[in-house]
């Protein structure tokens, strides 16, 4: 296969997926010395004020606190809201329009 070259701290080795990866970087991340700048771990996104907005403006009909919470603003029951989910879809001014009529 190939062959090292360097000391410790220039050593690159071959991957499986053919990319030439110092040693240290290899290491740091299998003994999780090395970190994402972020603060974030492998796989996770960071929560943005976009997304949290975007969660806001929807109803989950499936979810009881989200129907309990729009019942009582809009003063109607839980069924209703539902049936205004599933008649308007989750948009969350759909469904409030729907409730006022």
């Amino acid at each position: 296969m190939g062959s090292n070259t360097g000391g410790a701290t220039g050593t690159i080795l071959k991957c499986r997926c053919r990319r030439d990866v110092p040693i240290s970087s290899r290491l740091d991340l299998l003994v999780g010395v090395a970190s994402p700048s972020n603060g974030q771990r492998n796989g996770e996104r960071k929560k943005t004020s976009r997304g949290r907005k975007q969660d806001r403006a929807l109803v989950a009909g499936g979810q009881d606190y989200e129907v309990r919470y729009e019942a009582r603003k809009s003063r109607r029951s839980k069924p209703a809201v539902k049936k205004a989910v599933k008649k308007v879809g989750n948009s969350r001014k759909k469904v409030e329009r729907r409730l006022a009529r």
